[in-house]
């Protein structure tokens, strides 16, 4: 610091300050949303900690100062977070996967004109068949819309409204389906065993609770702070609950199991921890670049996820940026392990 003159003293203290909060953001997969719901909602800002650091590190490597080794320092100790934010050397080539399956939060297939443009619908139904997974789970389903193609098909629908919620379609035969259903909300999750030659396979699609926050900056500005932070800090202890639910019935499976879900919260959060255990990210394996899935702008948040255990290679990995929902449909190829 000695040798610093005063703006770059300044800019180091800022990089300080960054490089605690990163460093402090490692602990919150660890951190129980129902014991500590206000802080779990750092969790969202992880990303921009990690490219806050990487910008402070770059520029100090340009100016060959020693300062550059915090941040280094702080983001090889989160390796594995630097690295589930942003992929290298992905495949999205399927030709070599058993099956495909795709999830894909739908938005009501645009029921309610959200997108103000001619045909969202159609054109997101057009864009599932072109794909034409083998395994199709949408979130936000509606009654309003189908998929042709698909023999195969369970469906959730709100209790109340009896018109939206979870489906699955499959190619191959469903022969058991059911759901897992969380108190005091529309949220939950279903499941289907479908047979593919001599296997059976759990597919499992999940959608959490919401978060309820409009993906615009300026909105979210004029939001007063405290009560958005307890919104989010309430949700994310609802979201606990219903892992724990889904955890406890996900144990109780027979067979080799995959997991769709619009988790509604990012990697960096104690429910991906808990819904990641004993399976792995597609993503991960197979995906590249920064895999955003919520048309959130300048804020690379992966919400969408497709897991599935040892039994299972990922073999390609997509997300698909097409403007028809506020989120982005993710498509993994698996092949089964002998």
């Amino acid at each position: 610091m000695k040798n610093l003159g005063l703006l770059h003293k300044l800019l180091f203290i800022f990089n300080s300050v960054f490089a605690l909060l990163l460093l402090l953001s490692y602990v919150l997969p660890y951190v129980f949303p129902k014991t500590f719901p206000t802080v779990s909602v750092l969790s969202l800002t992880v990303p921009i900690l990690i490219i806050i650091n990487l910008l402070f590190f770059i520029y100090w490597l340009i100016r060959l100062k020693k300062q550059l080794l915090l941040s280094l320092f702080v983001l090889l100790i989160g390796f594995s977070h630097v690295t589930s934010l942003y992929r290298f050397g992905g495949n999205a080539d399927f030709s070599e996967s058993d099956f495909t399956i795709m999830s894909y939060n739908v938005r009501l297939f645009n029921n309610f004109e959200q997108i103000k443009a001619d045909s969202i619908g159609d054109k997101l139904v057009g864009f599932i068949a072109d794909r034409d997974p083998s395994i199709l789970c949408m979130q936000e389903f509606h009654r309003r819309k189908d998929v042709e193609g698909y023999r195969y098909k369970y469906k959730k629908l709100n209790s109340n409204k009896k018109s939206s919620g979870l489906a699955i379609y499959s190619k191959f035969p469903i022969i058991d389906a059911g759901s897992v259903n969380f108190p005091d909300t529309h949220n939950n999750a279903i499941y289907v065993d479908v047979v593919k030659a001599d296997d059976t396979i759990r597919v499992y699609n999940v959608h959490l609770q919401s978060l309820k926050v409009i993906p615009d900056l300026d909105k979210i500005r004029k939001e007063d702070s405290k009560k958005l932070y307890g919104r989010i800090g309430n949700t994310f202890a609802m979201q606990q609950t219903q892992i724990e639910l889904f955890n406890k019935h996900r144990k109780t499976s027979p067979y080799k199991t995959i997991i769709c879900t619009d988790l509604n919260n990012t990697q960096y959060s104690n429910v991906y921890k808990q819904i990641s255990e004993d399976a792995h990210d597609a993503f991960i394996k197979r995906g590249s670049g920064f895999g955003r899935t919520f048309n959130f702008k300048f804020f690379p948040v992966r919400i969408d996820f497709i897991l599935a255990d040892d039994s299972f290679e990922t073999m390609a990995f997509d997300r698909f940026k097409i403007p028809y929902s506020d989120h982005y449909p993710v498509m993994a190829g698996f092949s089964i392990k002998e």
